[in-house]
């Protein structure tokens, strides 16, 4: 699956457009590192343990999208998007979405 973020796909030509994926997942923050993240606030630095939980989140929400462009019979997804949303205290949407297409790559 080829994902791009531009509206097209300036290596080959958009045949058919399928409509828009999405994919989503909300992540909860965990309690033993939420500790560890605490101590770093107060004295500075990176907080690791919070952008590690948001990579994963936007891995889930990508596998997610791409799934769902699959089940559609695409081969690309174009216009790739990120969003993220509290959704209560502790807990992040990461929403992934873009449109499926068809693409022909100048090889097919």
């Amino acid at each position: 699956m080829i994902l791009v973020t531009t509206p097209d796909f300036p290596a080959g030509k958009i045949i058919r457009t399928l409509g828009m994926v999405r994919g989503s997942t909300i992540r909860a923050r965990h309690i033993g590192k939420d500790i560890s993240s605490a101590f770093r606030h107060l004295v500075g630095g990176e907080m690791k343990e919070y952008n590690e939980m948001l990579t994963e989140a936007r891995q889930i929400a990508t596998k997610l999208m791409v799934d769902e462009a699959i089940k559609l019979g695409a081969n690309a997804i174009v216009n790739v998007r990120y969003s993220t949303s509290s959704v209560l205290q502790g807990a992040a949407e990461i929403l992934a979405y873009g449109t499926a297409v068809i693409i022909e790559t100048p090889n097919q």
